[in-house]
């Protein structure tokens, strides 16, 4: 009995051996997938507005980040960065070589090339942060931006700046440049998502809610007098 106890318990203890390492290679997997400064957009469908959040996992080479500096794409032409307590932002503009009209009609004689994050105290080599942008989407889809940006540490630099060339696998590169692939314009006719919806102020717009109360509470005892007759015909059949 003894004997098939132990090799019982070995087993189990052998599978769990196993099954540890497995989730452990795959949690390692996991770690070395989103080690990259990578994007992930609320948006991005053409011609929206959209907050990209830059994701900050790791120093360089066990060095906290003191810098970041996030270049945009021709295609966009600002970016309004969100307060992070950690960062003080600035921006870099350059003159466009013609005007470019927008969309309203005005036109613009320089963008915003550089978006820069710089650390009030340095991020930890073993901590994650995430910065914000809010900009607009260009108005084509299918195309691919990229982000370009430049991780200076206290002891070296990581320049998050490769593109994938044709056919190649994105994840296949050391150093990876954020990208956001722009797509289809949602239809006219699409519902408002809840967190676009602006809250109703307190000077009486809340009426409509509290006639439907009212119509459902009225509704509930319009029933129960159906369902007092219903049952009272009934007594009377027997």
């Amino acid at each position: 009995m003894n004997y098939r106890f132990t090799k019982t318990k070995y087993r189990a203890l052998k599978t769990t051996l196993v099954a540890g390492a497995t989730v452990g290679l795959m949690t390692s997997g996991l770690a070395a997938a989103s080690a990259h400064v990578e994007i992930t957009p609320d948006s991005t469908a053409a011609g929206s507005y959209s907050l990209l959040t830059f994701s900050i996992g790791h120093g360089c080479n066990g060095s906290p980040t003191d810098k970041i500096t996030i270049n945009l794409p021709q295609e966009i032409n600002d970016a309004t960065a969100t307060v992070n307590p950690n960062w003080t932002i600035s921006k870099t503009t350059e003159k466009l070589a013609t005007p470019q009209k927008l969309s309203n009609g005005s036109s613009v004689t320089e963008r915003t090339s550089q978006v820069i994050y710089t650390a009030t105290t340095p991020l930890d080599a073993h901590q994650r942060d995430a910065l914000v942008l809010s900009l607009q989407l260009p108005d084509t889809a299918g195309k691919t931006l990229y982000f370009p940006t430049l991780q200076n540490c206290e002891t070296g630099e990581t320049n998050w700046a490769d593109v994938a060339a044709a056919g190649q696998d994105p994840e296949s590169l050391k150093a990876a440049a954020p990208m956001v692939a722009v797509t289809t314009a949602e239809a006219s006719g699409t519902a408002t998502p809840a967190s676009a919806v602006e809250p109703m102020s307190d000077g009486g717009s809340q009426t409509p809610g509290w006639i439907g109360l009212a119509a459902g509470v009225l509704g509930l005892g319009m029933g129960g007098v159906a369902l007092a007759r219903s049952r009272g015909g009934k007594h009377d059949a027997s």
